[in-house]
């Protein structure tokens, strides 16, 4: 009895060594495996179709991966950088003026409004609007470009895609095996371990599917109008919708909304009511009329869990945490769910 318990703390002890060892490329792999579950099926598809012969399969889907979602997620990020870089550089040299257009939209509103923001507010609020003006050109300046780096190097991020595909790959090709030899070892019976595969799985890739995909297509719609109405840089405002949207019931209106309010505020009463419209109407109910269709009432996350995991994984993991937050709570979903059909 001791010798298996000794055993057993010896491969605790050498599982948690390899963990410690992977985890400066826990990016990598953690993408790599989120990868396989979400285009699974997908693989299954092409394996079938080239008549089983997995090699040839999973080098398929590498290059789709290479060619659908790598490359042109590269050139956006690239495409973004440049557009947030040529705003900070506006923003410094006084082409976009902040503080001008605060006194702008402050004059635009009504008397009893101004009255009143006077009145709640500081007794120099010009001083303290021209105080806030300079924090946020000075954080923009210092923070804009280390947020769509990735936090990464050049090297780094060539070194971190190169693991992620070569995983993927054998993920891909001997995904099924591992997966039966990694929930064989687990100490439940076996319909427990299936119940809680299956339950994981299909919460995890509905939640990423779903997310991801909702978070894209409101993005998109947002920075379309923003392209329509002539907003400088669009891409860029494009791809923060897009993150936001991850965020529960504000989402994507933490963009479009201060800025429809800020087009009717300064005359453009048009322009301001045809925004407003467009994202209460357009691109607000996507989530309610798209998401149930990707990932279904059985496996959403409440929103209160959607949001604090997006928050904790931002805090825990940096900008990916708007993915891995979620997908680490669908997990917790997955194992309580299978725990709590069990009592």
């Amino acid at each position: 009895m001791s010798t298996n318990k000794t055993f057993l703390a010896l491969v605790a002890l050498v599982t948690l060594a390899f963990g410690w060892v992977l985890w400066p490329l826990f990016g990598a792999v953690f993408w790599a495996l989120t990868l396989a579950i979400v285009f699974a099926p997908l693989h299954d598809a092409v394996l079938a179709r080239l008549g089983g012969r997995h090699n040839l399969a999973a080098v398929v889907m590498i290059l789709g991966l290479l060619v659908g979602v790598i490359l042109p997620m590269l050139l956006i990020v690239a495409a973004v950088v440049q557009e947030a870089s040529a705003l900070v550089g506006a923003i410094t040299s006084g082409e976009v003026d902040l503080h001008g257009i605060a006194v702008q939209a402050l004059n635009a509103l009504p008397l009893w409004a101004r009255d009143l923001m006077q009145g709640f507010g500081p007794k120099d609020f010009p001083a303290l609007q021209d105080n806030l003006t300079s924090s946020l050109s000075t954080w923009l300046g210092a923070n804009v470009p280390l947020v769509f780096s990735i936090g990464q190097s050049t090297v780094g991020l060539v070194v971190g895609l190169g693991v992620m595909l070569y995983l993927v790959f054998f993920l891909f090709r001997d995904g099924k095996e591992l997966t039966a030899t990694f929930t064989a070892a687990i100490p439940m019976p076996h319909e427990v371990r299936s119940n809680l595969l299956a339950t994981f799985t299909t919460v995890v890739r509905a939640t990423v599917q779903g997310d991801i995909l909702v978070a894209l297509l409101q993005g998109t719609l947002g920075g379309l109008g923003f392209w329509v109405l002539g907003i400088h840089a669009a891409l860029l405002w494009t791809v923060l919708m897009s993150v936001l949207s991850l965020l529960p019931v504000f989402g994507a209106a933490l963009v479009w909304a201060p800025v429809a309010v800020y087009f009717m505020a300064t005359g453009h009463v048009v322009a301001g009511l045809g925004l407003l419209a467009y994202g209460t109407l357009v691109i607000s109910l996507v989530d309610n009329l798209v998401r149930p269709y990707l990932v279904g009432k059985a496996t959403r996350i409440p929103d209160f869990v959607v949001l604090l995991s997006t928050i904790g994984g931002i805090a825990s993991f940096g900008v990916q945490g708007f993915i891995t937050g979620p997908v680490v709570a669908a997990m917790f979903i997955a194992v309580w769910r299978t725990f709590l059909a069990q009592k």
